[in-house]
């Protein structure tokens, strides 16, 4: 099947009497898939089965896009194979493309800056015959160069908007498992010439270890400003619980000292609040470990002095890209090795730099 649809090739077969193997040379030369698939239409039919869930892709995108009609089981066995591939070149060294040097966006100090995050989303798993099994948590990873605030206000509107680059990696396996593959992606956009690296966490254990390994010269682990909110946000419900209005203004007063004062100020007035009632009072308690051990992760007014992202808003948007709009839809159980492979390819497609085509059209 090629993408103008079917063709007829005729081609020798080699077998070996000695170790009763066999192969067909040309059709490695064609680079034809198992499937029995040109290069062009394997493309078309992995991307179709990367937007779309493999049966609609086989039923309506393939068919109305391209005019291709082939099984859903061959979307899902193309999509599968790409992204099986995509993985074990990554895990192997290998990178996509030439070596874009990305022009990284400075800080309110005149240095430029590089960000590295992650995070992990669930996906539903399904097991043998069918049955349900726990859910999996999908890593996902990037590098990234993110305009400052301060760049989109001075633009003007008839200008180009200022370019936000990034690299994505995702799987199953953890974030020990993206470590060498993540770091390999970064210096091959540059991140080495980057004066500053700045990495963005939800407060997940782990990170600075992992940072330490593979990105040393990180110099700030900022904890989500938003991460942090939610928890004194929780406390603002325990102490006001009936009454909405004198809910939003304490919390909006503490939000405001901990972005102008930062973390150690407010930890400190956590630590002497009075409280009445049991509830609040375990929830106070909660809170003030949660600071204490986050603490050296919170110098938001340092942080915005120098023009520092303190958001992990693309990471979360990462998961929600990358992961959620294709492998978390209706009714969708994934097995594990299925889920692993469609996140590479989903991290592929979604990374800039024209990934994608690096991948499928290495001669280019």
């Amino acid at each position: 099947m090629s993408l103008l649809g079917a063709i007829r090739l005729q081609r020798a077969y080699y077998h070996c009497p000695h170790c009763h193997g066999g192969g067909v040379p040309w059709d490695e030369v064609l680079r034809l898939s198992a499937e029995a698939l040109t290069p062009a239409a394997r493309e078309v039919v992995c991307l179709a089965g990367v937007l779309s869930s493999f049966a609609e892709a086989a039923t309506l995108s393939l068919p109305k896009l391209s005019g291709l009609r082939v099984s859903e089981s061959t979307v899902e066995r193309t999509t599968e194979a790409a992204g099986r591939d995509v993985g074990d070149r990554l895990a192997s060294g290998q990178t996509f493309g030439p070596a874009p040097a990305w022009n990284w966006h400075k800080d309110a100090e005149g240095k430029t800056c590089a960000y590295v995050s992650l995070d992990a989303t669930g996906v539903r798993q399904q097991g043998p015959k069918g049955a349900k099994a726990e859910g999996r948590m999908v890593t996902v990873a990037m590098v990234y160069n993110p305009v400052p605030e301060e760049a989109t206000r001075r633009a003007r509107p008839e200008a180009r908007a200022p370019r936000f680059d990034v690299r994505y990696l995702a799987g199953l396996d953890g974030i020990a498992a993206l470590g060498e593959p993540l770091r390999r992606q970064a210096a091959q956009v540059g991140m080495d010439r980057a004066e500053r690296w700045i990495a963005i966490s939800d407060g997940g254990t782990g990170l600075e270890h992992w940072l330490q390994a593979y990105f040393g010269r990180v110099e700030a682990v900022i904890l989500d400003f938003y991460h942090a909110t939610e928890h004194l946000a929780e406390l603002g419900r325990a102490l006001h619980p009936s009454d909405e209005v004198a809910r939003e203004a304490w919390l909006e007063t503490w939000c405001h000292r901990l972005k102008h004062q930062g973390g150690a100020a407010v930890l400190e007035e956590l630590r002497v609040l009075e409280v009445r009632g049991r509830v609040a009072r375990e929830v106070l308690a909660e809170v003030v470990r949660y600071f204490t051990n986050q603490v050296h992760r919170m110098d938001y007014p340092s942080y915005a002095a120098k023009g520092w992202a303190i958001g992990s808003g693309p990471v979360e948007s990462a998961c929600k890209t990358v992961i959620g709009q294709r492998m978390k839809g209706a009714g969708m159980r994934w097995g594990e090795q299925g889920a692993d492979e469609v996140s590479h390819v989903r991290a592929l497609f979604k990374s800039s730099d024209g990934q994608w085509n690096a991948y499928w059209h290495p001669a280019a």
